[in-house]
């Protein structure tokens, strides 16, 4: 958690923002993924933000995208890296 990545804008409000999340395989469908998720929304509360951001992956299937939609957050912006393609999203608190 920190600072927005450079390549996506910038928010309108104050803000959390997930700079990466990764968890092992091995333990898929648990709910790590989430509960991290969870966590880094309590972290934004408890600094008094409003704004949790993240940006994925949004290639292939969009199973990631849907993923973080799954977990809350909604699409804010498509962008792309390069010619890797990615979605912007946050979740209000």
């Amino acid at each position: 958690m920190g600072p927005a990545h450079d390549y996506v804008p910038p928010a309108a409000d104050p803000e959390l923002y997930v700079q990466a999340l990764v968890t092992d395989r091995r333990h898929a469908g648990l709910g790590i993924g989430r509960a991290l998720l969870d966590r880094a929304a309590t972290e934004a509360r408890g600094r008094g933000l409003a704004l949790l951001r993240v940006d994925c992956y949004a290639g292939h299937d969009g199973r990631l995208v849907a993923y973080y939609e799954s977990c809350g957050f909604t699409r804010v912006a498509p962008f792309t890296v390069g010619e890797w393609p990615g979605m912007l999203l946050q979740r209000r608190l």
